[in-house]
């Protein structure tokens, strides 16, 4: 007790004391802090929980209730601050905070490692597209559209089954933690259910990514190409209406078929897609087409519409122009009666594949159409093979049946002679019409002989035209390496087959029923959009990656937990993204996409 000279009385006068042992074992007391005269409305209950506080605060402990008294709070702070000032204790420099982080290096340790690099790009890339806000608009709930995102960036990561997809999320991929979908919720049946929901706005999510693009990357649309493609089934399919037998691209005779229609633009965006059934002619199917065309395009302007040869019939063509379109495509016939205009120029030009082409323009009294002559000395090396090799089966053909002819229990009646040669007429007719066949015919109507040879001056005239075709329009343009630029353009719609088999696995299909399969082929689609958004602007850095190379790029950055025990017994967990290495930053740099989805996220589980 003490003279408080500002109450004129005797109070208590306190000091912060510490209890020690000294050398010998006795106990000993010395003075931290003199904290001096007290306000009045401080507790015996308030003292103790204030050096409680500061005690723990010494030993690095953490109470288990978090003192909520003000008065409390402010007293402990200002001591605390006043003992360190003074260098009344030894802290090292380290807070309480900063002492709990300090986790013993024996116990770290790691777990539920997850890729989460292509995931993350994918994810930005579908807030370009804005999706989200685009269902949002349609009325869908928030976890609904977060499973779709979730479906889409996965068929776009690792395009598989439903079942294998469902058990990549659980086990692999972290694309569950960028979109905010429960984990534990997910199944291959919501999946199912999720493409075919998607599937059912095909039309409206068309037309906004068609306009998205155009938006984003400035695109006018005045170049669109169309084609088709055919992918085959596994399974009999019977009682589909879709699958048919039909020719293949993939030489699979064996299976059923479904058609894919698609138009793209320049820059390999579509515009329009649509299912046939798998035996139905490329030609039948772009007047099925053509209405939605101008629909899904940025431009009201006359579009130059780029052709493959076996949609361009004269029937298409004609419907083309009368519904203002413009066209290039190669001739579906053989131009024959042709003349090189008077004062046109042979160009020569470059290929992608370091080839030289030649370019002139000619016409012909078949069409009024625009004619440019090409000739290609690499495709004329691929025909005049293609033409050798006919050629020599189709010779081993005839001596077979000439060898035969004097042998016993061989036919030899002429008329068979001749039915036998017909057939090998009609299995190879391009090298049949070079040949003059001649059989011999002895008595009683048996043949004796084959003589054939080559008709010199056809043979000369079709390998001289060999490697040779014609690209046909109704530009009123001049220029010839112009119209040789614009029907390349047809390569960018090759380019997107090739991404759409190859890197999104959209071969084979092996499911059962017909909407399971146009949603199978829908989600394909709509992966791609999410690829080809990235693919163009990388593009623009050059970097030209395909996409499988990408996708491998981004799974080197994971997102991993580290774990381990600090000073106070307590389990310091913490969830992080690894730092992208120096060639998947480039990649986000040239896209201008943040590299982390998140930077940590901490958790203390307190011992028990």
């Amino acid at each position: 007790m003490r003279y408080n000279p500002a109450k004129d009385t005797s109070c208590g006068y306190y000091r912060l004391v510490e209890s020690y042992r000294n050398i010998v074992g006795r106990v000993c007391h010395r003075t931290i802090l003199n904290v001096g005269f007290l306000q009045d409305d401080l507790t015996p209950d308030h003292l103790y929980m204030i050096q409680k506080i500061l005690t723990n605060r010494v030993e690095g402990k953490s109470d288990l209730f978090e003192q909520d008294d003000p008065l409390v709070k402010a007293c402990v702070d200002k001591y605390w601050q006043e003992m360190i000032a003074k260098k009344r204790v030894d802290i090292a420099g380290i807070t309480p905070e900063q002492k709990a982080k300090l986790v013993d290096i024996e116990t770290i340790k790691h777990k539920d490692v997850r890729e989460v690099g292509a995931e993350w790009m994918c994810d930005q890339a579908l807030n370009q597209l804005q999706i989200k806000e685009f269902l949002a608009q349609l009325g869908w709930e928030e976890e609904k559209i977060q499973l779709a995102v979730t479906q889409i960036i996965s068929r776009a990561v690792y395009p598989h089954s439903e079942l294998r997809t469902s058990r990549w999320i659980q086990e692999n991929s972290a694309v569950t933690e960028i979109t905010g979908y429960p984990r534990e919720k997910l199944t291959k049946d919501k999946l199912y259910q999720s493409a075919i929901n998607l599937y059912g706005i095909k039309g409206r999510l068309e037309e906004h990514l068609s306009k998205k693009t155009n938006e984003l990357f400035d695109i006018e649309d005045k170049i669109i190409l169309y084609d088709l493609t055919n992918t085959y089934f596994e399974g009999e399919k019977k009682n589909s209406k879709l699958a048919r037998f039909g020719r293949s691209k993939e030489k699979r005779s064996d299976a059923r078929l479904i058609v894919l229609a698609l138009v793209i633009n320049c820059e390999g965006f579509i515009k329009f897609s649509s299912l046939f059934e798998g035996n139905t002619a490329d030609s039948v199917t772009l007047p099925k087409i053509i209405d939605n065309i101008r629909v899904q395009t940025s431009s009201s302007q006359k579009a130059i519409v780029v052709l493959d040869a076996g949609i361009a019939t004269e029937d298409n063509l004609k419907l083309l122009a009368e519904k203002g379109y413009d066209y290039v495509c190669v001739s579906r016939s053989k131009i024959k009666d042709y003349e090189v205009l008077e004062g046109s120029i042979l160009h020569s030009v470059e290929t992608k594949n370091k080839q030289i082409v030649s370019l002139q323009k000619v016409q012909s009294q078949q069409t009024t159409d625009y004619l440019l002559k090409i000739k290609s000395p690499g495709k004329r090396l691929k025909e005049m093979a293609m033409k050798t090799r006919f050629e020599t089966q189709f010779e081993e053909e005839l001596e077979k049946i000439k060898i035969g002819l004097p042998q016993k229990n061989k036919l030899k009646k002429a008329d068979i002679v001749h039915q036998t040669i017909g057939r090998k007429i009609e299995k190879y007719p391009s090298a049949a019409k070079n040949y003059k066949i001649e059989v011999k015919v002895g008595a009683g109507n048996l043949a004796t002989d084959i003589i054939y040879q080559k008709k010199t001056s056809i043979d000369e005239k079709n390998t001289e035209n060999l490697g040779t075709y014609f690209i046909r329009t109704n530009l009123t343009t001049t220029d010839e390496q112009t119209v040789w630029k614009i029907y390349n353009t047809i390569r960018e719609i090759e380019s997107t087959f090739r991404a759409l088999k190859t890197d999104l696995d959209l071969r084979p299909i092996y499911h059962k029923n017909d909407d399971a399969t146009m949603a199978h082929l829908h989600m394909g689609l709509l992966a791609y959009w999410v690829v080809n958004t990235i693919r163009h602007q990388l593009k623009q850095k050059d970097i030209k990656h395909n996409w499988q190379e990408i996708v491998r790029i981004g799974n080197t950055k994971k997102i991993i937990t580290t774990y381990g025990q600090n000073q106070n017994n307590q389990i310091v967990s913490i969830r992080r993204c690894s730092e992208p290495p120096k060639n998947l930053q480039t990649i986000y740099q040239a896209l201008n996409y943040k590299f982390f989805p998140f930077v940590k996220r901490k958790s203390v589980v307190h011992s028990p």
